[in-house]
């Protein structure tokens, strides 16, 4: 009996994390809750008449519905995923010659963009960044002033708009906060004198609250769509939503080669790939392999360092775009302690959105009318952020970094500003 009564116990102990697991809901479904008004378990569900009319609008009966809704938590996700790492190679930068050290730069480096030289063989360079960013708009539109507009899902002739009911349309006024802070860990190792080898491992913290606003506007009197309750009926109803989620990010694994150095002058080729790590439905990550290659030139003119990157971006995922990308700007040796950090980063998208918005819906009685899904603009998702920062080196070789990105075309999803700090150090 005693062997029973633990055996029952020990099971009950796995069980029910297992199930309180179960319930707990990922950060994408907590988007939907957005737009949910209803006790159904759907979003746009109603619950007066919701026997006949509850699930018109529902996603399972409506595709534009939950076309809609899916596109724009696919688009926090990759967002996420797309945040610049620190460069691999900060702090000095050496070759070897006769066996011994020299130094091939004099600044500790650009933040997040790559210059042409590599650490040296032998050389580490080790480091941790926190960034942390408040996403702020989509594609330019404010995240408070997000319209949606849901219409009923055709059950009468083959057009829509008979029967007259047809025509009432739900409009979903949403507001988000979603802040995000990346804590990554790095490390550059100078496999031989003129290749270096690295490890980004980035933590990833994502909260999320929201709050909606639906109202339904009837077509015309009597209406058999409503929010609230059989006992009180509305044509509003509010919405909200709230979550957090910690875990690992996308892992990037990352190369460079240096192909031709002179005193005052070098280029490279550089490869990192982000592994589909982090969790996509929490918002840590694309979800799908993505890889960059590029070119990186750099010069030194006494302490001026200009510098250059552009390249290839390769995304896997059959709903993202690839890109090009380019780097542009320089690091400054303002004493023998402090160094200027000065970039334009860009990301032109190539070819057309390969996650479209839903189409106008046209209902064509008792006259023609067309309803447009949402305000999100349609525009290509082009990125450039200026990005300007400060690194501080001790004696020691302990160097400290403090930068702000600030974007300057909002495609996609932007923060108005991300801090980074962190700190690196080479032997």
């Amino acid at each position: 009996m005693r062997r029973f009564s633990a055996a029952a116990l020990v099971a009950a102990l796995l069980v029910a994390p297992a199930s309180a697991s179960a319930q707990v809901q990922t950060l994408k479904q907590q988007v939907n809750n957005l737009f949910r008004f209803g006790e159904c378990g759907e979003a746009l569900c109603l619950a007066v008449n919701a026997d006949v009319h509850g699930l018109h609008y529902a996603p399972s009966a409506t595709q534009a519905s939950g076309a809609l809704i899916n596109f724009f938590a696919d688009a926090i996700g990759a967002a996420v995923s797309n945040l610049p790492i620190s460069s691999s190679s900060g702090g000095v930068t050496f070759s070897f010659k006769g066996g011994r050290p020299v130094k091939t730069s004099t600044s500790s480096g650009p933040i997040f963009a790559e210059r042409g030289q590599t650490i040296g063989r032998g050389q580490l360079l080790t480091g941790a960044n926190v960034t942390s960013l408040r996403f702020a708009t989509f594609r330019g539109l404010p995240l408070d002033q997000l319209d949606f507009n849901f219409v009923h899902q055709n059950v009468g002739s083959p057009v829509i708009g008979d029967p007259a009911f047809e025509n009432d349309v739900i409009n979903v006024r949403s507001s988000m906060d979603l802040n995000i802070l990346v804590t990554t860990a790095f490390v550059t190792y100078g496999l031989l004198d003129r290749l270096d080898i690295g490890l980004a491992v980035p933590l990833v913290r994502a909260s999320l609250d929201g709050t909606s606003h639906g109202t339904m506007i009837p077509f015309g009197p009597n209406t058999p769509h409503l929010f609230g309750t059989t006992a009180n009926p509305s044509l509003t109803a509010d919405g909200s939503t709230s979550g957090s989620s910690v875990g690992l990010g996308d892992v990037a694994v990352r190369m460079k080669a240096n192909l031709a150095q002179t005193p005052t002058s070098a280029f490279a080729l550089f490869g990192d790939v982000r592994l589909p790590t982090g969790d996509e439905n929490n918002f840590r990550g694309a979800g799908a392999l993505s890889a960059r290659v590029l070119g990186a030139y750099s010069g030194r003119y006494r302490a001026f360092s200009p510098h250059i990157n552009a390249g290839y971006l390769l995304r896997s995922d059959t709903l993202q775009s690839n890109a090009i990308v380019g780097t542009a700007g320089f690091d400054q040796l303002i004493n023998d302690s402090w160094t200027l950090a000065v970039d334009v980063l860009s990301e032109y998208q190539l070819g057309a959105n390969k996650v479209l918005l839903p189409e106008p819906v046209v209902i064509t009685a008792p006259y023609i009318r067309s309803i447009t899904p949402t305000n999100i603009p349609g525009a290509k998702d082009h990125v450039v952020s200026g990005s300007i920062g400060a690194k501080y080196t001790t004696a020691r070789g302990l160097t400290t970094v403090l930068n702000a990105l600030i974007p300057i075309k909002m495609g996609g999803l932007q923060p108005r500003i991300a801090f980074t700090a962190g700190l690196e150090y080479s032997f």
